[in-house]
């Protein structure tokens, strides 16, 4: 015969008081899925961690970005003229690309050993404004031309690569440049200015 003791042990009475404690979390097909207060504090105190290093770290970026921003210049910098620099190395033989500084578009043109000859061996008493090819280009670099790109005539954009000189033409009113940016017919009274630049390393020169 059972003893009370006997039946407070016993496996299904064992059971039942297990079953009473759960914490029921869902319910499948009448088995009980168990959690505890043990189980699940790590989980917060991760997620405590990780929150509070991101916020650790927001504020950390948020106090150095004002100085890295210092170190850019500003718009009105940028357009005040603040030097851009450009790589040469996609602008093949007897090809150029515009780009643009102080808001004038600059033309840097990569001429063939016949644009440069021509240029050097045109007579000044040909030119208008006469200047030699050699003082519009830098040494050791005689094939890059870089000139602002706007016909001294009445401010339109010239055309590069057109007109009978083999440098640039101006839609507007027919003025016509050799290869070396100088003045050769029509109205403009000037040859191409030449901006402030430099080359930085054979492939990169910077303008301002």
């Amino acid at each position: 015969m059972l003893k009370a003791a006997d039946l407070a042990t016993s496996p299904g009475n064992r059971l039942a008081s297990f079953a009473e404690s759960a914490v029921p979390v869902a319910e499948m097909k009448g088995l009980w899925i168990v959690t505890t207060e043990a189980s699940a504090e790590p989980t917060r105190r991760d997620f405590l961690y990780i929150a509070t290093g991101a916020v650790a770290a927001v504020g950390a970026a948020a106090a150095v970005w004002p100085f890295i921003s210092q170190m850019n210049p500003d718009a009105s910098t940028i357009a005040a003229g603040a030097p851009i620099e450009v790589d040469l190395t996609p602008i093949a033989e007897g090809q150029d690309i515009k780009v643009f500084w102080r808001g004038q578009p600059i033309y840097i043109m990569n001429r063939t050993k016949k644009q440069v000859e021509e240029a050097r061996n045109t007579p000044l008493s040909d030119l208008k404004d006469p200047q030699t090819d050699q003082a519009r280009t830098k040494e050791g670099h005689e094939n890059w031309l870089v000139v602002v790109g706007i016909c001294t005539h009445l401010g339109c954009i010239p055309i590069a690569h057109e007109g009978k000189y083999d440098g640039f033409f101006c839609p507007c009113h027919g003025s016509q440049y050799d290869s070396s940016g100088r003045i050769r017919q029509g109205p403009a009274p000037l040859n191409l200015p030449i901006p402030p630049y430099q080359f930085v390393s054979d492939t990169k020169v910077q303008i301002g």
